[in-house]
């Protein structure tokens, strides 16, 4: 038990470091490795709650597939364009305001819903064949939204393709 809420916090504190160091560099390449291993510790959680199917696909599909074509985009697109951009530094006073305000927001409705959350053990109540249980879900009950995401990313994926695109 308490050796699952050691890793539990080290994969915790891998995402939320790994994420904040991701939006924090400069360098695209950096974002996009602090990216990875944001998506390996999302990928550790889900195996210790033992749902090992998300967990084969997060490591396959995402730090596999979408991992690549984050690359992909990035050795596309002309970055010495994008650098010599004129930069928006008042964004930064912007960003930090309303990432106090947000973070506010989560602490004030955490205080207010404390007492509601009386979190069991996920692996109580986990059926014994979750990746059935995903299937159906996905193909049944949020086949619409479902759908929506995989438009969604294929217009996402056309549309790095026009910009990385180079004029003749």
């Amino acid at each position: 038990m308490i050796l699952n809420q050691i890793l539990f916090y080290f994969f915790a504190l891998l995402a939320v470091g790994s994420a904040i160091l991701m939006v924090t560099r400069r360098n695209v390449v950096h974002s996009a490795v602090f990216l990875i291993s944001t998506l390996l510790a999302t990928a550790g959680i889900f195996l210790q709650l033992q749902a090992e199917f998300l967990f084969v696909v997060q490591i396959i599909l995402y730090v596999g597939g979408i991992m690549v074509l984050f690359v992909f985009v990035i050795m596309l697109v002309n970055l010495d364009v994008a650098l010599r951009q004129i930069q928006f530094n008042r964004q930064k006073y912007v960003a930090a305001v309303l990432t106090l305000v947000l973070a506010a927001q989560v602490f004030f409705a955490l205080w207010v819903a404390r007492a509601g959350l009386n979190l069991a053990n996920p692996a109580d109540k986990m059926p014994v064949r979750n990746t059935e249980a995903i299937g159906d879900a996905i193909f049944q009950r949020y086949m619409l939204p479902f759908e929506i995401a995989s438009v969604l990313l294929l217009v996402a994926m056309i549309g790095a393709v026009v910009m990385a695109k180079r004029r003749v």
